[in-house]
C-alpha cells in the first residue's frame, strides 16, 4: 500500500508538471493552482530533482540564536538539512505566496516551533529586525521581478549575514573568467524546458547574485533528472555574505 501510495503521488505531480503552469491570475494564484494538487507530494519527488540543497545548507554559518529568512520557502523543507544545527536558530520565517505549500510548512512546524510560515512576496516582505542568513532555494527562478527579490534579500541582513541561493541556470553565451561555460543547445534546451512550468532560468541570475555580494562562493554542478536518466540540468550554489 504505501508503494501504491507513493506511485499515486508520483502521477499527481507529474500530471501537473504536463499541465504545466496556469497562465491566468496573480502569481499567487497561479502557484496555487500548480502546486496543491501536488503539495501532499511535492518533498518527495522534489528530493531527486532539487540538488544541491543540503550542501548549501551546510555552508551557512549559524551564531547562537540565529534568525533565518528562506524567501519562497515552500514546504519548509530545508530547514531539516540544518540537522542538529537547526537548534541553534531561534526564529526560522517561511516566506511564501503559495497557500498550499505553507500549509505543509506549517506542519512541520510541529517539530519545528521556531519555523514561521508567512504568505508574502519575498520581494517586499521585510523581518522586524536584520536576519543572519537569507536562504534562496530553487526559488530564483520562480519570482517574475527576481532583481527585486535579490535586492530585498540582501537589504534585510545584518552586517556579515550570509546569503545563500541555489537554483538551476545556464551560463550567458561568454561566461565570466572562471566561470562554467554551457554550450548553445544547453542554453536554449533547458529555459524551454522549465518554462512550460513557470521556471525561468536566467543567465543573468548568477552575475547579479555576484555583483550584489562581491564577497562570496560559488560551486556549479550538474544533476540527473527524474525519468531522464541520460541528461543532466547544470545547477548553482551561492553563498555571499554582506560585509
Amino acid at each position: 500500500m504505501p508503494r501504491l501510495e507513493a506511485l499515486r503521488g508520483e502521477f499527481a505531480v507529474l500530471a501537473r508538471l504536463v499541465r504545466g503552469m496556469p497562465r491566468a491570475g496573480s502569481h499567487a494564484q497561479a502557484l496555487g493552482a500548480f502546486y496543491g494538487a501536488q503539495s501532499a507530494h511535492y518533498d518527495r519527488f522534489r528530493e531527486r530533482l532539487l540538488q544541491g540543497r543540503a550542501e548549501l545548507v551546510a555552508g551557512v554559518e549559524l551564531r547562537e540564536r540565529a534568525h533565518v529568512a528562506e524567501l519562497g520557502g515552500g514546504t519548509g523543507r530545508n530547514i531539516e538539512f540544518f540537522g542538529e544545527r537547526a537548534a541553534r536558530i531561534a526564529r526560522y520565517d517561511v516566506v511564501d505566496l503559495c497557500a498550499p505549500l505553507l500549509a505543509r510548512a506549517r506542519e512541520r512546524g510541529r517539530a519545528f516551533p521556531q519555523l514561521h510560515a508567512i504568505e508574502a512576496d519575498a520581494t517586499t516582505w521585510q523581518p522586524s529586525a536584520p536576519v543572519d542568513a537569507v536562504i534562496l532555494s530553487y526559488a530564483l527562478t520562480m519570482i517574475p521581478d527576481w532583481r527585486a527579490a535579490v535586492a530585498n534579500a540582501v537589504s534585510m541582513l545584518a552586517p556579515g549575514g550570509v546569503l545563500a541561493v541555489v537554483d538551476f541556470h545556464v551560463s550567458p553565451a561568454r561566461a565570466a573568467p572562471g566561470a562554467a561555460q554551457h554550450d548553445a543547445f544547453t542554453r536554449r534546451f533547458w529555459p524551454l524546458w522549465f518554462r512550460h512550468d513557470g521556471v525561468r532560468l536566467d543567465p543573468a541570475h548568477l552575475p547579479a547574485l555576484r555583483d550584489a555580494l562581491p564577497s562570496h562562493a560559488v560551486v556549479e554542478a550538474r544533476a540527473a533528472v527524474p525519468y531522464l536518466p541520460f541528461v543532466r540540468v547544470p545547477h548553482y550554489r551561492f553563498v555571499g555574505r554582506k560585509t
